[in-house]
């Protein structure tokens, strides 16, 4: 079990890490879907970890819901990455 320190540090993380993959998005000339998606897949776990100490049901349902869409968004990025033009 964490303390709730570590609870909020690692909470405070995964936010940075979910608010920067937005900054990215709305910045980028173009978007690395895999890239977007891992950072907002590991900021999700981050939250949830934190929400494991500071329980709150939206927010933990908000996460579970973000991380389900980052892996379906990572798993289409991969599959348009290894079906793409071969030498």
């Amino acid at each position: 079990m964490i303390g709730p320190l570590a609870a909020d540090i690692i909470g405070i993380c995964g936010s940075a890490l979910v608010l920067g993959a937005f900054a990215y998005a709305n910045v980028a000339a173009s978007l690395h879907k895999l890239l977007f998606n891992a950072l907002n897949l590991a900021g999700a776990m981050l939250l949830l970890i934190s929400l494991s100490v500071h329980f709150n049901l939206a927010a933990l349902l908000l996460e579970i819901a973000w991380a389900v869409v980052a892996l379906a968004g990572m798993a289409q990025a991969v599959r348009t990455r290894m079906s793409g033009p071969r030498p």
